[in-house]
């Protein structure tokens, strides 16, 4: 079976082409241009995706050697995201799917994202336990068996992305923050500055990053700092440092006493903050501290990208899911 895969749900434009449970190409372009605004602009974002969407599909074809009429499925993501952006790639794959009269498969973007470490080998084994950590979502997932999903818990305010953002305009210091951060924080003290931990209730798995934002604009309102005029690059690393590793604390205190309590003997990590450096790192010590196998997907498939779509894609064709080609865009589509 080979599968096309179609990701638009937020900035980036990525398809790719999967077949026989083996990845063939993945042609992904990000819209560099809305670091100028701060962050993603919809509209421009959707009009960005519009221009780019069929290069995208050719590159992906073409990398992979594969002609359209070689498709045996078209999937895409149907939600959550950006709806402007989501109907781009979900109008171009059903139109694509009814073209050449294949079936679609209307994908979940946070399911796609648990398969991002399914893509390659090796995998981990079912049962497993998956964080999945990105600018709009942080999510505990046990996943039981392909498509057999129990939400242990969530972001109740912002998510592990929203925060690193949100937290390097207040410093000045550039969009995405997430990158900007991880690269400044390797040069910092992480005890530097004593921000709080929101580990929330004893046991809890939900998550919420919203109070450590604010005692960072706090903490920074209290001594006066002004990010048009100050150039003490040693602070900023420190708070950047700092910050990061009240962030990494919660994410890896959480996953690993879920694990604990759920006996899983794997467990995984998945979205755009899984390529943060320093989660990496501390998530490898964990784990081989607490004796549980760590996947880790490579950085082209933390962000978003059609890789992933591809291989959830693939997995529902062969368990014989389809979608009608009546399907909708749902941008607060739940797990």
């Amino acid at each position: 079976m080979t599968i096309l895969g179609i990701e638009t749900s937020c900035d980036e434009t990525s398809a790719a082409v999967y077949k026989d449970g083996r990845l063939l190409s993945n042609a992904t372009v990000v819209q560099l241009f809305h670091s100028q605004h701060g962050g993603v602009v919809p509209e421009l974002a959707s009009r960005a995706h519009l221009k780019l969407i069929i290069p995208i599909v050719d590159d992906a074809l073409k990398d992979a050697g594969v002609e359209k009429e070689s498709i045996d499925a078209v999937a895409a993501v149907n939600g959550p995201g950006l709806i402007g952006s989501i109907l781009v790639g979900l109008s171009f794959g059903k139109a694509m799917a009814m073209g050449l009269e294949i079936p679609f498969i209307g994908i979940n973007h946070m399911e796609a994202h648990i398969f991002s470490n399914l893509i390659n080998e090796p995998k981990p084994s079912f049962p497993f336990l998956n964080l999945t950590v990105s600018g709009g979502h942080t999510q505990l997932v046990l996943v039981r068996n392909y498509f057999q999903y129990e939400l242990l818990g969530e972001t109740i305010d912002d998510a592990a992305g929203e925060a690193f953002d949100k937290v390097a305009k207040m410093l000045g210091i550039g969009y995405p923050g997430g990158s900007q951060i991880d690269k400044l924080a390797k040069e910092g003290n992480p005890k530097a500055i004593a921000f709080p931990r929101p580990y929330l209730a004893e046991g809890s798995h939900q998550f919420s990053f919203s109070g450590l934002k604010t005692s960072v604009l706090y903490y920074l309102r209290k001594i006066g700092f002004d990010k048009t005029s100050v150039n003490d690059s040693r602070f900023i690393a420190d708070v950047c440092a700092s910050f990061q590793a009240a962030v990494v604390d919660v994410l890896i205190d959480k996953l690993i006493k879920a694990a604990v309590k759920y006996k899983v003997k794997d467990i995984s990590v998945s979205g755009g903050v899984s390529a943060n450096s320093e989660l990496r790192r501390r998530l490898k010590l964990e784990a081989k501290a607490n004796n549980f196998d760590l996947f880790i997907p490579e950085l082209s498939f933390c962000t978003d990208n059609g890789a992933m779509v591809a291989a959830a894609g693939y997995e529902r064709l062969r368990h014989g899911f389809t979608s009608s080609l009546e399907i909708t865009a749902e941008p607060n589509l739940q797990l």
